[in-house]
């Protein structure tokens, strides 16, 4: 979620019960104003939605859900809006991709928020196979050991994602560290 509340030293960690998840989309939409803002882009009604369909849950979102999702809520609103279509949602996709708000999981070919938008880094994921919850760590040491192993081998690193499979504290009945 990869949109998994931040631990005190700055990490992501699974969604605790006291979680104020309300608070956490209205964060991430304000943070993501202010990127685009920032950046001169503009977040439009569309995006906007989109990201915050995302945000909605901590567990990654595929498209086609987001666009599910997107339609039924134009029919419960009342407007007279049209259904978005799935070039639409990609195209918001790829602008909330672009500008560092959402992540996109390969492996679950889905997308999460970013949990640290402000600043430059690789995703590194946890991902729950058992609840399909999803949390967003950073460790700078995994990122630089990649790219410096590459680098050895003369690859070129355009992006780094690691993504690692398991399951959550939630789900094995641990206890959160």
């Amino acid at each position: 979620m990869a949109h998994a509340p931040a631990a005190s030293d700055g990490t992501a960690i699974f969604e605790q019960a006291e979680h104020d998840h309300a608070h956490c989309v209205d964060q991430a939409l304000h943070v993501a104003e202010a990127i685009c803002t920032r950046e001169g882009a503009r977040l439009t009604p569309l995006r906007r939605q989109v990201l915050e369909l995302v945000w909605r849950s901590h567990e990654p979102i595929g498209a086609y859900d987001v666009l599910a999702r997107l339609q039924r809520e134009v029919q419960t609103d009342g407007t007279d809006g049209r259904p978005a279509a799935p070039p639409t949602v990609y195209r918001a996709l790829d602008f909330l991709l672009k500008h560092g708000l959402v992540h996109r999981i390969e492996s679950l070919n889905a997308y999460v928020g970013c949990a640290h938008p402000q600043q430059d880094h690789s995703g590194q994921f946890l991902i729950c196979q058992e609840c399909g919850n999803a949390a967003e760590i950073e460790d700078d040491t995994i990122s630089k050991a990649i790219r410096d192993n590459a680098r050895r081998i003369g690859f070129t690193v355009d992006r780094v994602t690691v993504e690692v499979s398991g399951r959550c504290p939630r789900c094995t009945g641990a206890p959160h560290a």
